[in-house]
């Protein structure tokens, strides 16, 4: 059985219009804007700036919260590279907290130790899905004056005690990259309520030309201010993260069919948690009682070696050979990869990074934690795919068991 297509709404007709109307760039066209004026309506904000990328939404975001050179951004260590590539892409220094060991989430307590008066931002991310513990984490950066963003690019209509995701921190990151919840190849969109901080995003991704707005991206509406010779464009310095008309057609077409799209995640996730629960050495991210997860991926610790004397690389290779899609590692914590292993950030800027160095054992939870996780895909659009799925891996485990047992 095939896995159906992913563009299965008004994503082509809507393209084929773009097209059309020769209006491509966001500097001319409405989809953005239309697109921008939904997705914030849906996760109950004012205001929404969609750009080229979900590491662009979140550099555009740091900017934004007036990180710059030197200053300490907290960041999770159980979180994909982006997170600290866009603190390095401001200048700033990351800062590394350690995780909750049943939910994966950052540690709130880590996040309290970790502040210092260099301290500008805390990046939370709520991972695979679940939202973060939110209270206590914007209590702290009342008390400290700091900027709240949360990256919630794996993280769609969740909710945290009844709040929707997003709306809760100062700004909020989201990205429409190919595998995401909502995609459209590449892009993503940051979100808020706060108007200051909308402008400076959409500056920031926007070459710094002085007309954008809080709620409007284009520059050329009126040709006869803009063609003028006298007419001066850039007040602030500006990248160019601008996401394409074609991008932003797709991802509200995809927008139109978000609560489908969830729900498909949510319901694939449920039949493989059905096999796992007659199995306790898969122990499933915990969901506290005040959150809705949202189901990225489905990500358990495998306890195998110890129970049934079954390593993570072999059960995988036993599933993909009995016809199984396989499951993934998480990803390397990142303070662990070449990169900062061999400090290629001192370059950037020497003055700043010269002594700075991380080391391994700086988070053993994450580190312990992250040899362990299972992140088994969800994104099926059959639900009875997923399930011809889920027995394959009912039928390994239990071979596996029963041979363990012999």
């Amino acid at each position: 059985m095939k896995n159906p297509g992913k563009y299965l709404g008004n994503e082509l007709k809507y393209v084929e219009m773009v097209l059309n109307s020769e209006n491509w760039s966001s500097t001319s066209g409405g989809w953005n804007k239309e697109l921008e004026s939904r997705f914030s309506k849906k996760f109950n904000t004012r205001y929404g700036v969609a750009l080229n990328s979900g590491t662009s939404t979140l550099h555009a975001a740091l900017e934004a919260a007036g990180v710059g050179p030197g200053d300490e951004v907290i960041t999770p260590a159980l979180t994909v590279m982006m997170d600290t590539t866009s603190v390095f892409h401001a200048n700033a220094i990351p800062v590394y907290v350690d995780i909750d060991p049943d939910t994966f989430n950052v540690d709130v307590s880590d996040i309290a130790k970790k502040i210092t008066p260099r301290t500008k931002a805390i990046l939370v991310v709520a991972l695979y899905g679940l939202p973060c513990d939110m209270d206590p984490i914007m209590e702290l950066a009342n008390k400290h004056d700091l900027v709240v963003i949360e990256d919630n690019a794996q993280c769609y209509l969740s909710k945290y005690k009844g709040r929707m995701t997003g709306s809760i921190g100062h700004m909020a990151s989201y990205s429409f990259e190919n595998t995401k919840h909502l995609s459209c190849g590449e892009g993503g969109i940051v979100i808020t309520n706060n108007e200051k901080y909308a402008e400076s995003v959409r500056k920031t991704g926007g070459h710094g030309f002085k007309n954008l707005k809080a709620d409007e991206g284009r520059v050329r509406l009126n040709q006869d201010v803009f063609q003028d010779p006298d007419y001066k464009r850039h007040d602030v310095l500006g990248w160019n993260y601008r996401l394409p008309e074609i991008n932003a057609a797709v991802a509200l077409a995809q927008l139109e069919r978000i609560e489908e799209l969830i729900q498909l995640r949510i319901d694939s996730a449920n039949i493989f948690l059905d096999v796992m629960k007659d199995y306790d050495f898969f122990i499933p991210q915990h969901i506290p009682d005040e959150c809705t997860h949202s189901y990225y991926t489905l990500a358990v610790k495998y306890e195998g070696m110890e129970a049934i004397g079954v390593s993570w690389k072999e059960l995988r290779d036993a599933y993909t050979r009995a016809g199984g899609d396989g499951f993934y590692g998480a990803w390397s914590v990142p303070y662990m990869e070449p990169m900062m292993i061999n400090r290629a950030y001192v370059k950037r800027y020497p003055e700043i990074y010269s002594d700075l160095y991380y080391e391994e054992g700086l988070c053993p939870v994450a580190e312990e934690v992250q040899k362990k996780i299972m992140q088994f895909k969800t994104n099926y659009r059959s639900l009875d795919l997923a399930r011809e799925k889920a027995t394959i891996f009912r039928s390994v485990i239990e071979k596996l068991v029963s041979e363990s047992d012999a």
